[in-house]
């Protein structure tokens, strides 16, 4: 297994940890998130731009129960896909917050997913 470098305390960064969905191994994978509200955390499946969406973002439809490493702590989350208005709110915080994302959708014709990751316990956030 891969050992990927933890993040810090305060940090942007977490470590999603999902099931393959045709290896049935676990992976993990550093993703940027940012504030989803009410203890939630968002990412978006950017794979900095290029044509098809990142492999996590499909374990992640195949089972949208995971674990995330954030801020020191292991959280378990349900992983839910943001459309619509929503989508377009949390899009439109996520651009200003890190314009970079705005270019990365400029050099595709997909439109990124946004998913919301919430603990599956309350106050776990």
């Amino acid at each position: 297994m891969n050992k990927i470098r933890r993040s810090g305390e305060g940090s942007n960064m977490l470590i999603l940890s999902t099931v393959g969905r045709k290896s049935g191994e676990p992976r993990q994978t550093p993703v940027r998130w940012f504030p989803g509200g009410e203890g939630s955390w968002l990412i978006v499946a950017s794979a900095n731009g290029a044509a098809g969406n990142p492999a996590w973002y499909f374990n992640l439809a195949a089972q949208p129960e995971v674990t995330i490493e954030v801020q020191g702590r292991t959280v378990q989350v349900i992983a839910t896909q943001l459309a619509g208005a929503e989508r377009e709110a949390a899009w439109a915080r996520i651009t200003a917050a890190s314009p970079q994302f705005a270019g990365y959708e400029r050099k595709t014709d997909r439109e990124m997913p946004v998913l919301r990751l919430t603990p599956r316990e309350p106050g776990a956030a």
